[in-house]
């Protein structure tokens, strides 16, 4: 296989040799660097959270208020129907049937 040198040299001039430390101003610029970043996620992060809340809170309020109507309804149908036939109470009524009298009520 043919390797071209001139194309091999290229590539060589942007590799890192790995034996090489990092200085202490590196290391620093690294640091405030992650910080910084660090931050501005942080600020982000606590936006969208802030905006989250608000449109969650804005769509509740807007349901509440066009379901009032409903609930107003719900309300007096409610005590239409418990006025009209009394008070309902679930449960279970057990009752003697005269044997003589049949299913007459």
């Amino acid at each position: 296989m043919y390797t071209d040198k001139s194309r091999a040299n290229f590539f060589q001039q942007f590799s890192r040799s790995p034996a090489q430390p990092r200085t202490l101003l590196q290391k620093a610029v690294a640091l405030v660097a992650t910080v910084g970043l660090f931050a501005v996620a942080l600020m982000f992060s606590v936006f969208l959270f802030a905006v989250v809340l608000t449109v969650g809170v804005a769509a509740w309020g807007y349901l509440w208020w066009k379901s009032r109507d409903l609930r107003k309804q719900m309300r007096e149908q409610q005590g239409r129907d418990s006025a009209a036939e009394g008070l309902v109470i679930e449960g279970e009524v057990i009752r003697e049937v005269d044997p003589r009298e049949g299913d007459r009520p």
